[in-house]
């Protein structure tokens, strides 16, 4: 998994969180936790941030992202047992719309915190200067 200075934080502070609260908690919880710790790292973010989505240059609605950290990455938050496909193309499909060139989906609901590093196929290398 490749991973850039910016995912790099962001796990680590969501492992922060995670280590400290354990699972079980509501995701709302983990997303105000991981608020104060993206805050410690210097992380420049925004929270539920509202984006627009279009459909082939039409918008048809707008969805709100639970994070998006320095304008690059687009964080979707889960907390459940154990996450499933629909919830990795929920996040793949949200960077796409969004369109960001990386996403990272984050579960605190597991005994282990669990990430996924999410491409958007729009960009051939999104490690590159892109993101960084």
């Amino acid at each position: 998994m490749i991973k850039n200075e910016f995912t790099y934080q962001i796990i680590g502070c969501a492992m922060k969180v995670h280590n400290t609260l354990g699972n079980g908690f509501q995701e709302v919880i983990y997303q105000r936790c991981l608020a104060i710790e993206l805050k410690r790292a210097g992380l420049d973010f925004e929270r539920e941030k509202e984006q627009i989505i279009y459909y082939d240059h039409f918008e048809v609605g707008t969805r709100r992202a639970d994070f998006v950290v320095e304008n690059k990455i687009i964080i979707e938050l889960k907390a459940l047992i154990k996450l499933e496909d629909v919830h990795l193309a929920q996040a793949k499909n949200y960077v796409v719309a969004y369109d960001f060139p990386l996403g990272l989906l984050i579960n605190f609901g597991g005994t282990s915190l669990e990430y996924k590093l999410i491409f958007n196929p729009k960009y051939n290398n999104p490690v590159n200067s892109k993101i960084q």
